[in-house]
């Protein structure tokens, strides 16, 4: 392989060797527009949906800005869900293990669920890069384990969803300790009115990257639309999930009581389900995540945490058991399949409640294919908004005709009903043109 074109960033050579193993070649575009501003010590916001590089638009100038010769924390990496600071930190190893000079850089994970005395035995050397959950890292600052006093930067990952679940105010915590001259990335989906005040403290002037996703979810999905008609929603659910015989399906529901019940449904129904929300124990969630990983699952039950924080390879069909309550979310739930150039299918169930919600998402750009599974076998549904567009057209050809025909100054008897029958030939005639065409 040729150059790859990050080499103008000039970083070290282990990352250089790391960034050509790992395949990149070239930046995205949030790379390229954060890491130049990352590597000039500037702070900045950078707004991008996931699956757009970002994680790698701040590790790599972390990394190249650590000063190894000095045994102190120099970098704070946090994430709102353990299993989003477990694959940062996974991330950062696989670029950390092509150092050759002593002494090397150095990064820990520090994680909620995990034993904190394990946590404080370690920390007897401080890391250069500490990467974790807000609240842990939080407790073993107060716990004077933890020395952030010294850190250059901080970055704060999925900075909506840390808002939404309560953390910042362990980051403000431990952000204040930190130095007045701090550098902070942020990253987020989204920029919450509620989230300005938090970052105005931290930020003077931060440069602020907003990179548009190219279309509304990935190229590759075809995204379905399905009644529900008179059936239950779990024997739909059973029967799409064994017609599409998935690679790896996840049913997204909105509520954890809801995944619970879907999840005990399809196992009596003999699937083998694996599900993933918030009520989940750490130690639950952490076995739950490696028996993903092995594959042991081929149908996954979550709620919407599965679609912002945690990162699952290989899911080849999306299905909305319902939509969700913030239509933001259904571009984040599919956008689980369809990674890295793979296609994926993304199923809605549909009944006539949603209807505004999925005009709102056609207006937001996803285009929708209209099927429905009879008797094991997928068939093709006329277009939902037919008969809103043919009401449409009706009314057109109707407002047309009237239009064509002048009403005489004088009325004679018998007006009405020869207006009645020229206003129907002329909307023959329009019909006729129409079909036509």
């Amino acid at each position: 392989m040729g150059k790859h074109l990050f080499e103008t960033y000039k970083f070290h050579s282990f990352i250089n060797k790391a960034i050509e193993e790992l395949g990149f070649y070239e930046p995205t575009e949030i790379q390229k527009k954060m890491i130049p501003l990352a590597l000039n010590g500037e702070s900045a916001i950078g707004q991008s949906q996931t699956g757009t590089g970002k994680t790698h638009a701040y590790l790599l100038p972390v990394i190249q800005s650590i000063d190894p010769n000095l045994a102190e924390v120099q970098a704070v990496i946090t994430a709102p869900t353990r299993e989003l600071a477990s694959q940062i930190y996974h991330e950062a190893l696989k670029i950390l293990k092509f150092q050759q000079d002593e002494p090397s850089v150095t990064a820990r994970c520090f994680i909620g669920g995990t034993d904190k005395q394990r946590a404080i035995e370690k920390l007897k050397q401080q890391p250069h890069i500490v990467i974790g959950t807000p609240g842990r890292i939080n407790d073993l600052v107060r716990e004077q384990a933890l020395f952030v006093h010294k850190a250059h930067m901080l970055v704060i990952d999925e900075a909506d969803l840390m808002l939404d679940m309560g953390f910042l105010y362990d980051v403000d915590q431990f952000a204040g300790k930190m130095p007045k001259d701090l550098q902070m990335l942020v990253f987020s989906a989204t920029i919450p009115e509620k989230l300005k005040p938090f970052l105005k403290k931290y930020m003077e002037n931060p440069q602020y990257v907003h990179v548009q996703p190219k279309q509304i979810s990935a190229e590759k999905i075809e995204h379905v639309l399905v009644p529900l008609k008179s059936r239950t929603k779990i024997d739909l659910v059973y029967d799409m999930l064994k017609a599409l015989n998935p690679y790896l399906a996840i049913v997204f529901t909105n509520t954890k009581v809801k995944a619970e019940e879907v999840a005990d449904a399809l196992i009596e129904k003999g699937l083998k389900v694996g599900r993933i929300h918030g009520d989940l124990t750490p130690r639950e969630r952490k076995k739950m995540m490696k028996q993903i990983r092995d594959l042991e699952f081929q149908y996954i039950v979550a709620t919407d945490l599965a679609a912002r924080g945690i990162d699952i390879e290989g899911v080849s069909h999306v299905i909305n058991y319902e939509l969700p309550m913030d239509l933001d979310f259904y571009v984040h739930r599919v956008g689980r399949t369809a990674r890295a150039g793979l296609s994926g299918i993304a199923v809605t169930i549909y009944e006539p409640s949603d209807e505004d919600a999925l005009a709102k998402l056609e207006k937001m750009g996803i285009e929708f294919v209209h099927r429905d599974l009879v008797k094991d076998e997928w068939v093709d549904l006329p277009d939902r908004n037919k008969r809103k567009k043919r009401t449409k057209q009706m009314d057109e050809i109707e407002q047309k005709a009237r239009a064509l025909i002048r009403k005489p100054k004088k009325v004679k008897p018998g007006y009405k009903k020869k207006m009645k029958e020229q206003i129907e030939k002329i909307k023959k005639r329009q019909r006729r043109l129409q079909k036509r065409k």
